[in-house]
């Protein structure tokens, strides 16, 4: 049994080696911050930052800023950050548009390096913008291409001499699975074909080891645990050995390899540059690159201890207060099967998560009924998960999420 106590969940605060990062972060007073997996808070110094590229950079220097302020290097440099967290090479990642442009090029690249194969494979209920994404690939590509989607449970088994690429999600944005990287990897190369992983909801919250499991590409967001800001820039990996041949087919003029040339003719860049496709958004990656300092010295074998802890009590606290209340829990017990959030299902889950969210337990809501809570290490801690469950007990027994308020949906969940 999980200890549920309190007392017990202070002491872990008090002897939990990240406290000290959790002043890294900007938080609100008197906020239970569980949407990072969506969202992740402002660091400090990321403020300050905006404010001296408005002021000096952009205002005083002006164009100067891309030799002065080294501007022209912030993608290479703010992939140098992320390399580590994803268990690749500094050369390996560049910073680069969103996640959606992301898979586009990585699944397109893959499927021009294996031709002859026609078929891009991926699992149904993987977060929409990957199947949309993959879909207008296989449009674009002629009727002869299509996107195959199969259960988690089968993807091995359906990796074919037809597939070119296969393009999973690490974690799963809602249940929070996480595939077997490795595992899955070597499936794909065992049949010829090429593996894209999608890390959106892995980085800075799940050790990441892409070289390892040898992947070939990977993408993902700058905005959720990496706390680089709403609408942060994107990032891709491309294994070294498909540096020289990995053809993407948006060749803007960042990817060429010496863009100020003004050549007509578009010869792409001979390393991990030849990724990029347009200027830099200077503000949005200027952010992500000071939000990322918050991860200096980081262990993440510490973060992901302590993620598992983190969620294995809230878990626990379900079933122990909240079990009358018929809430599920979607998301696998076992520790090397899930990622860094939890989800709840229940019928009136929408208006429940507005009841915390006013109360000031922000998770937020997945259709069509789940509640996701994650769990960010470097600034949430035991006793804000005991209030966080406590909150939602008082919630529910007092039929507080029946308010008509509670039940009006926004644009947003």
């Amino acid at each position: 049994m999980i200890p549920t106590s309190l007392d017990w969940c202070q002491k872990q605060d008090a002897s939990d080696p990240l406290r000290e990062i959790r002043d890294r972060f900007d938080l609100p007073e008197g906020v239970i911050y569980m949407d990072g997996n969506s969202l992740g808070p402002s660091p400090k110094g990321v403020a300050e930052r905006l404010a001296n590229v408005v002021q000096q950079e952009w205002r005083t220097d002006l164009i100067k800023s891309w030799n002065t302020a080294d501007w022209i290097n912030l993608p290479s440099r703010v992939g140098a950050q992320i390399a580590p967290l994803i268990g690749a090479n500094a050369d390996e990642v560049i910073m680069a548009d969103s996640t959606s442009v992301n898979i586009f090029k990585a699944a397109a690249a893959a499927c021009r390096m294996n031709p002859g194969r026609t078929e891009i494979l991926s699992e149904p209920g993987n977060f929409p913008t990957d199947l949309y994404m993959l879909q207008g690939l296989a449009d674009f590509l002629g009727p002869e291409y299509q996107l195959k989607t199969v259960d988690r449970t089968e993807i091995k088994e359906a990796i074919s001499e037809k597939t070119a690429v296969v393009l999973l999600t690490h974690v799963h944005y809602v249940t929070a699975d996480m595939f077997d990287m490795a595992d899955i990897t070597e499936a794909a190369h065992a049949n010829g074909a090429l593996m894209v992983w999608d890390l959106s909801h892995s980085v800075g919250a799940v050790p990441v080891d892409l070289n390892k499991a040898d992947a070939d590409f990977a993408v993902g967001c700058g905005y959720k645990y990496l706390n680089g800001g709403p609408g942060a820039p994107a990032f891709i990996y491309v294994a070294k050995r498909h540096l020289e041949t990995a053809r993407q087919p948006l060749s803007g003029w960042f990817g060429h390899k010496a863009p100020f040339e003004f050549s007509d003719k578009f010869e792409p860049a001979a390393d991990i540059r030849r990724m990029l496709v347009g200027t830099t958004s200077v503000l949005a990656a200027s952010a992500l690159e000071s939000a990322l300092k918050a991860f200096e010295g980081v262990d993440m074998r510490v973060v992901r201890q302590k993620s598992l802890a983190l969620a294995d009590l809230f878990m626990e606290l379900v079933r122990e207060r909240l079990s009358v209340f018929n809430l599920g829990i979607v998301t696998p017990e076992k520790h090397s099967c899930r990622g860094s959030h939890v989800s709840l299902s229940f019928a009136e889950g929408y208006a429940v998560m507005q009841a915390l969210i006013d109360r000031g337990v922000i998770g937020d809501f997945r259709a069509p009924n789940y509640m996701r809570f994650g769990f960010t290490p470097l600034y949430l801690g035991f006793e804000d998960v005991y209030r966080a469950a406590e909150i939602l007990e008082d919630i529910l027994r007092t039929d507080t999420w029946k308010d008509s308020k509670y039940k009006a949906k926004s644009r947003v969940t």
